[in-house]
């Protein structure tokens, strides 16, 4: 990691944050309760992979309008000299059918309800990394998430901002009564908590406690499970308990594509990591001389990597093409030769919004994990087992109806995921994780966020402040008010059309963790959240 530019003084576009160092452990998260979480198992004789379990028990707690215990995880994890890929995608219950669905009224699958419920993958994600790679108990890596759910902590500013818009909508779209126990739990005062509010959570701490003790057995085959099981039993769903003691996270192997001399590396499907790998690879063989010709290359990259997104992926039981016959060189050459001067229309997929939390960690000893978890929509599905804390995912939303698509709703099978891990090594050795939250702003996150430190030489801290894009379909481009006036004007006159975007959360949350040659660790938070790194 020599060449890359690690300065603190490089200009940031006004952020007041700078890159923050340390040698023995680092976690950098979206808010500060569970980055020290997470380093607290580091200084108690843990390493990077039980922190990045202590970071993520303790965000379904301290952020919970983005993931929950009921959340699907990722994770890319470098260890003994290599890495290692984590799937704990849930796939769809057993019951889930497309003639279940249409039944009940629905031409598509609703985000709210039973028909979006996959089988949660997050615990089971937690007790894999922690079995194979971790140091301490379960019990001793959950405890600060089951402190802070028991004792409470002040709700930082930006979980208050969307737990309040979570709250009013909810009292709009949640009117059944299976949704009662969302309010009983996220809204006890018929309110969101607001910024600085002490939140407590009981049952979710029984719940982590009791995961932690059984090692998540609990969750799919003990008491837990059968809770989720009555639950969906009385209000109408499908989950059954063969549906949660079936599954078993899957270790895979990382895909990776070269770009500015560096390897970089994502998961392969049914997440989307293999749009930023697309885009990167046809940014490879393009070399804009202006800023504004830079971001008008990753746009269509981009759109390139989500219209193949769109029509061929899913589970990869269900693909018709292998996630590497996208990534030959040859393929890339006649998929760059779409890319011409002005913005051009692909018929992709249309990009949603999402709710997720990721978080990088990293140890001493070399050990780095890059790790990322979801609820889908903020809260999920609105769904929460009463007596639980358990807040029921919504990835199921994104699965189609439509005959012969390889995401098509089907018993047993995963949808397409969002959430997506990343990670850069350069010839054969780790610089680190990174990561850019938000529903399909991802992949759209991890190509900027790696243009602006491999391409212009900005520190990581500078790459996450910089101002970004969103494409949102056609030839619709979303940018921050901070994107510069003459790159607006200039992506106008190629086409694009271009809106400037208040709210800033549609651009994504990123943190990073590198490493430099000597071992120092470089660490970055995202300046659109309460973001923290812990490092000592």
């Amino acid at each position: 990691m020599s060449d890359l530019n690690v300065n603190a003084d490089v200009y940031s576009y006004g952020s007041r944050r700078t890159v923050v160092y340390g040698r023995h452990g680092m976690v950098a998260t979206s808010q500060p309760l569970a980055a020290q979480a997470g380093l607290r198992a580091i200084e108690q004789g843990g390493n990077a992979i039980d922190a990045a379990v202590a970071a993520a028990a303790a965000l379904t707690v301290v952020e919970p309008t983005s993931n929950g215990i009921g959340s699907d995880a990722f994770a890319i994890v470098w260890t003994n000299n290599r890495l290692y890929g984590l799937n704990s995608s849930g796939p769809a219950p057993r019951g889930l059918t497309v003639g279940w669905v249409k039944e009940r009224g629905w031409d598509a699958i609703p985000s709210y309800g039973w028909p979006a419920v996959t089988v949660p993958g997050a615990p089971a994600a937690w007790q894999a990394l922690s079995s194979r790679f971790g140091r301490l108990s379960m019990s001793q890596t959950l405890q600060s998430a089951v402190d802070l759910a028991r004792f409470g902590y002040p709700v930082s500013p930006t979980v208050a901002t969307g737990w309040s818009y979570s709250v009013q909508r909810y009292r709009e779209v949640l009117t059944e009564d299976c949704f009662r126990d969302w309010f009983h739990t996220f809204a006890p005062h018929n309110r969101a908590p607001a910024p600085g509010e002490i939140w407590r959570s009981p049952d979710h701490a029984n719940t982590l406690q009791e995961i932690g003790r059984s090692d998540a057995a609990a969750f799919y085959r003990g008491p837990l499970a059968e809770s989720m099981v009555k639950f969906s039993n009385d209000t109408g769903g499908v989950l059954a308990i063969d549906d949660l003691r079936g599954f078993q996270p899957e270790w895979v192997d990382p895909l990776a594509v070269s770009f500015r001399d560096y390897d970089v590396w994502e998961l392969p499907p049914n997440g989307q990591g293999l749009v930023a790998l697309i885009a990167l690879q046809l940014l490879e063989g393009l070399h804009p001389t202006t800023e504004e010709e830079r971001v008008h290359y990753q746009i269509e990259a981009l759109k390139l990597g989500f219209s193949d997104l769109g029509a061929h992926v899913g589970d990869p039981k269900s693909m018709h093409l292998g996630a590497e016959d996208f990534l030959t060189e040859s393929y890339a050459r006649k998929r760059r030769s779409l890319i011409g001067p002005t913005a051009s229309v692909h018929k992709p997929g249309q990009p949603l919004s999402g709710g997720t939390v990721y978080l990088a960690t990293a140890d001493g000893e070399g050990n780095m994990v890059s790790f990322i978890q979801s609820n889908f929509r903020g809260f999920g599905s609105g769904l929460v087992v009463p007596g639980t804390g358990i807040a029921l995912q919504n990835r199921g939303e994104l699965f189609t109806l439509e005959d012969g698509h390889p995401n098509r709703l089907e018993p047993g099978k995963r949808p397409l995921h969002t959430i997506i891990p990343g990670f850069i090594t350069k010839a054969g050795m780790p610089v680190g994780p990174f990561g850019v939250m938000g529903g399909f702003m991802q992949p759209q996150g991890h190509v900027q966020v790696l243009s602006r430190v491999l391409d212009e030489n900005m520190n990581p801290q500078a790459a996450l402040d910089a101002p970004r894009f969103y494409w949102k379909g056609g030839k619709a481009v979303a940018v921050e008010p901070t994107m510069p006036l003459s790159i607006q004007v200039a992506l106008k006159k190629r086409g694009h059309e271009v809106e400037v975007e208040e709210n800033l959360v549609l651009f994504g949350r990123g943190e990073i963790i590198w490493r430099s040659d000597d071992g120092v660790l470089c660490g970055a938070t995202e300046p659109r959240a309460d973001g923290q790194v812990a490092v000592y």
